[in-house]
């Protein structure tokens, strides 16, 4: 009888033994906590009261996975959006087009996601979960990892012996630890932190735009050699909206209820302070902080056999780029065809890892490639650098060919289809001009939501004229 033990309960842990459930006899999760009943608050996991989505490779992924689990979720009230034909998008050089690129989001709190996922990854008892259990440290050698040590509520030692042993801990994983304790190599890792900062709070949605509100995004734009904020207002379950501000160390947003609400006035569009003022706060603003992209090379070195890393304990990404949860849920697909391809076997994981951390790569190279200038520039660029990114920018703002790009590779797309490049745009995309650039003119905040026609009504109402655009699309 084949055995498998994944240490960590998460939205990665359960993911991955529901798939392990499909090639091995037993699966059996190691969770520190208690799961809530419904789609509540699980201890130990500060972020999940901040913005999540899954992005078009993830949504994919999950119903690969678990079939029928996207429509369950949008059932309980999730939401999906195009991007950016359900998005209104302000990028720092102006506000996208309404057009249909195939890419989306699915946006819920984060505890309906991993309520549900849950419920229907346990549902057919092929797994099973020890909660309020410890994980003390691993059972084998340099060569071959047999087990974990556990402990349980009041203390006591145990040993769990497995062919397969699966570190899906998140963030603050300790497997180099662990390894380490029993003769294993040592692990090489990499930081890339921008200081990237934010703040987030929930809100009732105004009963005439809970379920029609887009999604909105405003990206941050660096003034006078000084970072901008950013901000995202997400629809989430029950007629709530779920809004974050974003900063860096520079300038962190605030958490104080005066200071959020001043500073989402201060944005360079009206629009989202608008949209606060006629929603009801619920509860305070949360901060955090714990954005560095981390990423542990467990591929690079002679792995014991018996041993595989997944989720955030083996790439963490910056969470403003919403990768996490699709990442987990293509590693998870990646598991699941290794194991039918190659077998269940101990032998097999250091290979498997190997794949695993591919799958995380390319999300890696999306946020360290824009992180590292974020950090090494604090913000700022220079004026040759600035005319360059905007001349880059304003070209996809005018492209639906080069909009279509965007968005599909920010939704990591390329992980399961390949999206054709423009020739010219392969060759020159730092240079290249859109077909149709300069034949549109910029938007204005006005133009911009009269795109959507529920966010329409609500925004003219009682409107005497345009409002101004408060130099949202202004050129330095």
């Amino acid at each position: 009888m084949t055995k498998a033990v994944v240490l960590g309960g998460g939205f990665a842990g359960v993911l991955v033994a529901k798939v392990l459930s499909r090639h091995v006899d037993e699966v059996t999760v190691v969770e520190g906590g208690r799961y809530p009943v419904g789609p509540g608050v699980r201890t130990g996991l500060p972020q999940a009261f901040h913005s999540h989505v899954l992005v078009t490779a993830g949504a994919e992924a999950l119903e690969a996975v678990l079939p029928g689990t996207l429509e369950a979720l949008l059932a309980q009230g999730a939401h999906r959006r195009g991007l950016p034909d359900g998005a209104l998008i302000l990028s720092a050089d102006g506000w996208f087009r309404r057009h249909e690129t195939g890419a989306f989001l699915v946006s819920c709190s984060r505890w309906l996601m991993d309520h549900v996922i849950r419920q229907r990854a346990l549902a057919d008892g092929a797994v099973s979960v020890r909660e309020r259990t410890r994980v003390v440290g691993l059972v084998g050698n340099a060569s071959r990892v047999s087990g974990v040590v556990v402990a349980g509520g009041d203390g006591s030692a145990e040993t769990l012996h497995a062919d397969i042993v699966v570190d899906a801990t998140g963030r603050r994983s300790r497997a180099g630890q662990w390894l380490a304790a029993i003769g294993g190599p040592g692990v090489e890792e990499e930081v890339v932190d921008s200081g990237q900062a934010y703040s987030t709070r929930i809100y009732r949605a105004p009963a005439g735009l809970a379920a029609d509100i887009p999604a909105v995004m405003v990206h941050p734009r660096p003034e006078n050699g000084r970072p901008g904020y950013g901000a995202t207002v997400f629809p989430i379950e029950d007629s709530r909206w779920i809004f974050t501000l974003t900063g860096t160390r520079a300038a962190a947003p605030p958490t104080d209820e005066r200071g959020f609400t001043d500073c989402a006035r201060s944005l360079r569009s009206p629009i989202v302070a608008e949209l606060l003022g006629a929603a009801e706060p619920l509860g305070g603003v949360r901060p955090y902080r714990a954005t560095a992209n981390r990423r542990r090379f467990y591929e690079r070195g002679p792995m014991p056999d018996g041993f595989l890393v997944v989720g955030d304990a083996l790439t963490a990404v910056n969470p403003v780029y919403s990768h996490g949860m699709s990442v987990a849920l293509l590693s998870a697909v990646c598991v699941d065809r290794e194991l039918a391809r190659r077998g269940a076997e101990p032998a097999a994981l250091p290979e498997l890892q190997a794949a695993v951390a591919q799958v995380a790569s390319g999300s890696w190279k999306t946020a360290t490639d824009q992180d590292r200038v974020r950090a090494g520039a604090n913000g700022s660029v220079s004026a040759a650098g600035h005319r360059m990114r905007a001349r880059v920018s304003k070209a996809v703002l005018s492209s639906p060919a080069l909009m279509t790009q965007l968005f599909r590779s920010q939704t990591l797309v390329p992980a399961l289809v390949p999206v054709p490049v423009p020739e010219r745009a392969a060759a020159a995309p730092t240079l290249l001009p859109g077909p149709s650039a300069g034949s549109n003119p910029p938007l204005t905040t006005d133009e911009a939501v009269a795109q959507f026609p529920g966010l329409r009504e609500w925004w003219f109402s009682g409107r005497r004229s345009p409002q101004p655009t408060r130099e949202e699309n202004r050129d330095d």
